[in-house]
């Protein structure tokens, strides 16, 4: 299956033949405005199908799909919507598998076009046809122009490959990549995605990639997930072949809440489940079209190097540099002094009132013999720095080519990464296209560049699950398992948190009020005590801590029972300490989503969590416990003990395995988890089937 999807990513992007169905001399037309880009630059074999068998710039058409030769690799359909089902039978029939199809009037438009787009769709699976569209912008390639409106970009044969669910952010995303020098190579729209979605290029890309030949960056733009495990799968084999993936999941707000049984329930929305996605497939997440371009410029000038730790900027005014660095310092780079013998160097080059600590700040009489002089320092003295950025604008003050043709050389000759940012996008226009022209890119702020810098150096790594869990019961938790539906009992759920290896307190769940006088006699006080029924015991009243004897059991019991839904009350040991959450929500087509925030009755108030798919590997939990806000509390503040961060790790990994064993839970709660330093405990289980 991956060599035949590999076969047809191929065929779309390098095709031996095309034929254009609607072809036509009127530009204004769809037909004719996608017949002139890939005559104009197509070099296969090209036929062209117009009803009345038009010359068409000089090529004679032919009035019917039947007279074209069969096995054509692929087909453009360009024609009113109501004869795009009969052209696609005819085009399958003569052996033609692959068809793009630009007519828009279906699934976008009324009931009655998204009937038209089922039919559409069960013919092209019928006849095994890969069908890209309707209602598409088209498709650029370095070996045509298969696309009818918008930018055609003049910088093909890049390292970047864009798939896009909308055309006209396709387009925004060309005129920005074409102002800032950003060379892309295949371009895909994916229109109304009837058949062929993101997620399916993305397991074509993922089928076709060859390291050190195929485009290394890959850039998704998404208005809704459709398949999201194909995208976890290949999106993440695609980062482990070493391709870096940025994208944008827009339609992220939400209006209204979620009903949900559990405070994980609560906490997770569609975004965040997205959110989990894309860290998990190593996908860089950008909110904007600007941002998108931004990284791709960014990985361009840096060579694809991802491991960004420490910068150097070279400036010509000292504000720029300052919010360079506040930016990276946001993201956890930094741009640290340079050494006393590298600043003697630096200084014998520089104006006298310049700056060579970091930014080094060559004042507004910056020169090209200066920024290079500066970088071959850098190189020479090993400094440990990852990337140079040199903010140059236009101060009138010397000659700008001079500045910017010395960069040109100078990048080619560094070691280190050189990032130019040239400022002066108005009075430097016609110097800046100059660059360009050399197919270098360029940048334009300095908080975008940081920004883009920051994102790239904390992607998130491909975590791996671990092998093998000790005491992690699978045999047991199988029978424990069977049939069972709804609310998990008490009893039941700590038999479920035994074998899988999480440690609870001492817990008794009493039925009757006559069997508290028994049971204080074995019970070491003070205990706390919890209402058995309602799920959010809290809300209803239903939890009494410090009880201290057997008259206050029988007290809660008094109490508890006239609560609704009461079904008796869990005496369960007092645990001291930090209270946390880990939880698990089922999300239809991605798994479970796993929860890690403080916990307690401030849960959905704080909401002071981060979530990921499960499974989880230790690492992978450790970095979810170290990403809250208030880790510091879990590490222990102001004499305070904290929680031991590898037990808690080792419960988010257990918690993972247990939803991944056992699909059928809906949602899980563990809140609180509390106790101190590495003594800690599930103190209350929640899980619902």
């Amino acid at each position: 299956m991956a060599s035949d999807t590999a076969v047809i990513f191929n065929r779309i992007v390098n095709p031996k033949s095309i034929v254009i169905v609607g072809a036509s001399n009127n530009k204004s037309k769809p037909g004719g405005s996608v017949t002139r880009n890939v005559m104009s630059s197509f070099k296969g074999d090209l036929y062209l199908v117009n009803q009345n068998a038009e010359v068409i710039d000089g090529k004679q058409s032919v009035s019917s799909v039947e007279e074209v030769p069969d096995g054509i690799e692929l087909g453009i359909i360009a024609i009113p919507a109501k004869g795009v089902y009969e052209q696609m039978q005819k085009l399958s029939a003569k052996n033609c598998k692959i068809v793009i199809v630009l007519t828009a009037g279906f699934g976008e438009t009324d009931e009655k076009g998204k009937a038209e787009e089922k039919r559409l769709v069960e013919l092209a699976n019928q006849e095994g046809i890969t069908m890209i569209g309707p209602n598409v912008v088209g498709i650029v390639s370095p070996n045509y122009y298969g696309k009818f409106a918008g930018i055609l970009p003049q910088l093909k044969g890049g390292s970047i490959d864009v798939v896009s669910a909308s055309g006209a952010t396709i387009d925004y995303v060309m005129e920005q990549a074409e102002f800032r020098g950003v060379k892309l190579q295949a371009v895909f729209s994916m229109g109304n995605s009837a058949q062929t979605s993101v997620e399916d290029v993305v397991e074509m890309l993922d089928a076709a990639y060859v390291p050190g030949v195929s485009a290394q960056v890959k850039m998704i733009y998404m208005e809704g997930v459709k398949k999201p495990a194909k995208l976890l799968k290949h999106a993440r084999s695609l980062s482990e072949k070493g391709a870096i993936l940025a994208g944008i999941k827009s339609g992220v707000s939400e209006q209204g809440s979620r009903a949900a049984a559990s405070h994980t329930g609560a906490l997770a929305t569609s975004d965040t489940v997205v959110q989990a996605l894309f860290d998990k497939c190593g996908i860089i997440r950008v909110r904007s079209k600007y941002e998108l371009v931004e990284i791709g410029a960014a990985l361009a000038a840096l060579k694809n190097k991802t491991n960004i730790k420490k910068v150097c900027a070279i400036t010509d005014a000292g504000g720029p540099g300052v919010m360079l660095t506040d930016e990276l310092n946001k993201y956890g780079l930094t741009m640290p002094a340079l050494r006393p013998q590298t600043q003697k160097r630096i200084f014998e080059h520089i104006p006298v009132f310049g700056s060579a600590t970091n930014p080094v700040d060559c004042l507004p009489t910056q020169t090209g013999a200066q920024i290079a002089a500066v970088i071959r320092i850098l190189n020479e003295e090993k400094e440990d720095i990852d990337a140079v950025v040199v903010l140059t604008g236009n101060s009138g003050l010397s000659d700008k080519w001079e500045c910017y043709g010395t960069l040109l050389e100078i990048a080619k000759e560094s070691q280190i990464p050189v990032l130019p940012l040239l400022s002066g996008i108005t009075t430097s226009r016609e110097l800046i296209d100059k660059y360009k022209g050399h197919d270098k890119t360029f940048f334009v702020d300095e908080v975008l560049l940081g920004a883009a810098l920051g994102q790239i150096s904390n992607r998130k790594p491909l975590y791996k699950a671990d092998a093998k869990l000790a005491n992690y019961n699978k045999a047991t938790l199988d029978k424990i398992f069977a049939g069972l539906k709804g609310v998990v009992p008490p009893d039941t759920a700590d038999a479920i948190l035994d074998a899988a290896g999480l440690k609870r307190p001492q817990s008794i769940v009493v039925k009757s009020k006559a069997e508290i006088a028994k049971i204080a006699a074995t019970v070491q006080f003070p205990v706390v005590v919890k209402i058995i029924g309602p799920l959010h015991k809290s809300d209803v009243g239903g939890v009494m801590v410090g009880v201290k004897d057997q008259a206050g059991l029988e007290a809660a019991w008094d109490k508890m029972e006239k609560i609704n839904l009461f079904d008796g009350i869990l005496i369960q040991q007092m645990v001291m300490g930090t209270e946390v959450i880990l939880g698990a929500k089922k999300e239809e087509g991605y798994g479970h989503l796993i929860l890690f925030g403080l916990g307690g009755i401030f849960t959905e108030v704080l909401k002071d969590s981060q979530f990921a798919l499960a499974p989880l590997g230790l690492e992978e939990s450790q970095a979810l416990v170290r990403s809250i806000r208030s880790v510091k509390m879990l590490e222990g503040a102001r004499g305070q003990k904290g929680m031991s961060i590898p037990v808690l790790a080792d419960f988010l990994t257990r918690l993972g395995q247990l939803v991944t064993d056992f699909p059928q839970i809906s949602e899980v709660d563990f809140n609180p988890v509390k106790g101190e330093e590495a003594n800690l405990f599930v103190v209350d289980c929640r899980i619902i089937i």
